[in-house]
């Protein structure tokens, strides 16, 4: 049935797989092809079970860093490492504006173990940058999320108050201090729930986890971190 389905979709609404140019051969995951879709796979080695970051051994359940410092989110899921056809289609929606890639993306992370919650926040621009870009790409992914796994969406319950500098290139350290109170949570709509942080790429958690140490500030219950990729340690790329 599904075949037939898209088959006439294709016939009527032919559309190109943004990603490698070939025809969007199946509806579920439009504009995406069914190559690129199966090639963005779930990553599925050890990794911490609080920052999430991927570890050498099965049997390292927390990293060093957790250990030495725990951080503000109590968990942190990913779907796949930043490299190939997700890399690929992350770009392009975050910087070619190719705005209908949020529905399969927001799919893929429907495909992960997500925790029950009370609302959706996703990682907020500054405004100035948002006039620029005109939408913040980690919200159209998190609206998406929120349709498929009906938690509602929070979109003004995080803000970004001060703009910052990029984060690319520069250390953990330094990208600690550049996000430092760069964020304000209102008590209102985080108090007491438990919320999932959404991110399209975690590098070294520096922005996710000044984010979620404003929603405990605020009162949040819980706040968990569910990402679509997250940049591979050296020793295991």
């Amino acid at each position: 049935m599904n075949t037939v389905l898209d088959s006439l979709l294709n016939i009527f609404f032919p559309s190109r797989c943004p990603l490698c140019g070939s025809n969007s051969d199946r509806a579920r995951y439009n504009p995406i092809c069914t190559s690129c879709w199966d090639s963005m796979g779930k990553y599925s080695g050890p990794v911490c079970g609080i920052c999430g970051i991927p570890t050498v051994s099965s049997f390292t359940t927390v990293c060093g860093s957790c250990i030495k410092s725990r951080p503000p989110f109590s968990g942190m899921l990913f779907y796949g490492a930043y490299e190939g056809a997700l890399k690929k289609s992350i770009h392009l929606l975050k910087f070619s504006g190719v705005r209908r890639l949020s529905k399969p993306l927001g799919l893929l992370l429907s495909e992960l173990p997500v925790p029950e919650a009370d609302g959706i926040i996703p990682v907020p621009l500054h405004p100035e940058r948002l006039r620029q870009r005109e939408f913040n790409q980690t919200a159209l992914i998190a609206r998406n999320l929120s349709q498929k796994l009906k938690i509602p969406l929070a979109l003004n319950a995080l803000m970004k108050i001060k703009e910052t500098s990029p984060q690319t290139g520069i250390p953990r350290t330094e990208r600690l201090r550049n996000v430092k109170n760069a964020y304000s949570a209102s008590p209102e709509k985080v108090s007491g729930r438990d919320l999932l942080l959404i991110d399209d790429v975690i590098t070294t958690g520096a922005t996710v986890s000044e984010c979620s140490r404003i929603l405990m500030k605020a009162g949040a219950k819980k706040v968990t971190i569910i990402a679509l990729a997250r940049s591979m340690p050296k020793q295991l790329s």
